[in-house]
């Protein structure tokens, strides 16, 4: 993919805001210090095996798309060493939390990407995730903006391809309608098995989750939150 292509879909898949309040200077000295370590090159070709974007052995491969605070994607992390971990995320604010928490905590099993995460499923090899991450996406719910989720069968196609064969996608939302969209089109895919057998294995939060600020506040408005775990077939 050239610069040219790459800057002319920078925006396919991303709508929300890059930027929040200006960063003061030692957090922007954080981000602008650590940032070159951490961030994954999408101009030069995936490294064979892409387990070696890791300066450390890691034995799995897994993908949050969207990592917000960071606050799961940094507990995941040094919950599984032997795991590599690849989150993305455009804002600038949350990037420059996550390596923060990555300079106080040493972790080594993170790498990074700032755009639009399309950009980096089209980069990565096929069959080489073992498990992506959409947690509490943007759920766009006027429906005139439903076209803008990050579930569709475009991006699902991306998934299939990038995910190991029994690989998973897991996805969590406190958004009723979004819940019922990604069913849907994980249904309609026909790459995806949905593993629930009952209400509880999708009522139930995932094993070792860390509650974040997003499910907090879903919680206080009165909305509970479906988890819902996709197998690639």
């Amino acid at each position: 993919m050239t610069d040219m292509e790459r800057r002319g879909r920078a925006t396919e898949a991303f709508f929300g805001r890059r930027k929040g309040k200006a960063l003061r200077e030692q957090q922007a000295e954080t981000l602008n210090s650590l940032l070159p370590a951490f961030l994954i090159d999408l101009s030069a070709a995936p490294p064979e095996p892409l387990t070696s974007l890791f300066p450390v052995p890691v034995e799995t491969l897994r993908l949050e798309i969207g990592f917000g605070g960071g606050e799961h994607l940094m507990h995941r992390a040094l919950e599984r060493p032997s795991t590599g971990f690849i989150g993305v995320e455009p804002f600038v604010n949350s990037m420059q939390k996550l390596l923060s928490r990555i300079g106080e905590t040493g972790a080594s099993n993170i790498r990074v990407y700032n755009d639009d995460a399309t950009q980096l499923l089209d980069w990565l090899p096929d069959a080489s995730l073992d498990q992506i991450d959409l947690l509490y996406p943007d759920p766009w719910p006027k429906r005139k903006h439903w076209k803008r989720r990050f579930v569709s069968k475009t991006n699902l196609d991306r998934f299939h391809r990038v995910l190991k064969p029994g690989g998973l996608f897991c996805f969590a939302s406190d958004i009723d309608t979004y819940v019922n969209w990604t069913l849907i089109k994980c249904r309609d895919h026909g790459g995806f098995d949905w593993l629930a057998d009952n209400a509880a294995d999708w009522l139930t939060p995932y094993e070792g989750w860390p509650s974040t600020r997003y499910e907090a506040k879903a919680r206080r408005e009165g909305r509970s939150s479906a988890y819902l775990t996709f197998r690639k077939i």
